[in-house]
């Protein structure tokens, strides 16, 4: 980030700003900030297999904990002296992705009322929040927003189609940003219909692989076995089509039956000039949404989806000599927050400091 100028003319520097992630599984908000250059010191999650691809990427510290064990304390210590403080993070949203009335079932719903805690003893200067939209319908989100007002945060939250900014998938987030100086615009779209990444931009040009194999080149570009009847599924399923085109006796019971008719992506194949459906934590199973390669008979594999989380090739996601494993690893990359998007989020508040300090 460049230097900061006030109308008094001192100049105000970057690194006057640190960031932690409060929610930073393998780091892909996180990433986002540090591509535009923002000092993250930390990241925070309770999943601890998630260390190695966070700090390898990001020259910042894990610290495995949960949130509800960090204290104002602890967390204001983090943070270097005499900085200003933008404190991030994408709670868990399994949660908040359908509508429920029994919020007592899931201890995750408490997540977010620790965030709030936590700023009301911090007092970040920004805050930005993530999560899905449902998020909206919740009481738990609008006693979010009334900590923030009543704090005096200058508050703007949207609804982020993230394939509108560079994301090669339908994903749409909500976005809140907070700001002690002010209100922080969304920076504008960056692609509409004609320029939307496609699944063939974000893939199309990595090795073939079958299913049930690993590419030598590529370790993490390795697909899901698939078994026989599977096999026939998917030889069966055009480009963007479904199980609607299958014969008979491949099609399962459950799409026999009316509610059934309606999920149309389960064992769908991706079509190459479109943005890839919602990847998520089972995003290489084939019966889990529309994952199946545009050609090749198979699911995509773990390198695609993280191309399609718009993670760069260069991501390090497992040790040198580690294996990666499907369970672990597509729970990793579903779970993060897709990297352009983070970096949508980190440009917003870049021009919104610098609007600031001009």
């Amino acid at each position: 980030m460049e230097t900061y100028r006030k109308n008094n003319g001192r100049s105000k520097k970057s690194n006057n700003y640190a960031v932690i992630d409060l929610f930073c599984g393998i780091g892909g908000l996180t990433h986002g900030f540090v591509k535009e250059k923002f000092n993250v010191v930390a990241g925070i999650d309770v999943d601890e297999s998630c260390k190695y691809a966070f700090e390898k990427n990001n020259n910042a510290e894990f610290i495995n904990k949960r949130i509800e064990d960090i204290s104002s304390n602890y967390l204001k210590k983090l943070f270097p002296k005499n900085s200003k403080k933008i404190l991030i993070g994408c709670a868990p949203c399994q949660p908040f992705s359908k509508y429920t009335s029994k919020v007592t079932t899931d201890n995750k719903w408490g997540l977010l009322y620790e965030f709030a805690r936590l700023i009301k003893k911090v007092k970040p200067e920004i805050i930005s929040m993530e999560n899905v939209p449902h998020l909206t319908n919740h009481v738990v989100y609008k006693d979010f927003v009334k900590t923030l007002k009543k704090l005096n945060y200058k508050i703007t939250v949207e609804k982020v189609k993230c394939e509108e900014y560079g994301v090669p998938q339908k994903r749409t987030r909500l976005v809140l940003l907070a700001s002690k100086l002010g209100k922080i615009d969304l920076i504008k779209k960056t692609h509409k219909n004609g320029n939307i990444k496609t699944v063939q931009q974000a893939i199309g040009n990595l090795q073939p692989i079958k299913d049930g194999e690993t590419c030598k080149k590529d370790k993490i570009h390795k697909a899901r076995k698939l078994d026989t009847i599977n096999k026939k599924r998917i030889k069966h399923t055009s480009i963007g089509g479904s199980w609607k085109e299958w014969p008979k006796e491949l099609v399962l019971k459950c799409h026999k039956k009316k509610t059934g008719k309606s999920y149309r992506n389960v064992y769908g194949r991706m079509d190459w000039n479109k943005p890839a459906s919602t990847i998520t934590t089972l995003c290489c199973g084939l019966g889990n949404g529309r994952f199946g390669h545009p050609e090749q008979d198979r699911a995509i594999s773990l390198r695609e989806a993280a191309l399609l989380q718009s993670f760069p090739k260069y991501y390090k996601f497992v040790k040198p000599r580690q294996q990666p494993t499907f369970n672990k690893l597509s729970k990793h990359i579903g779970n993060a927050v897709p990297v352009k998007l983070g970096k949508v989020i980190a440009k917003s508040i870049k021009k919104h400091l610098e609007n600031v300090y001009v």
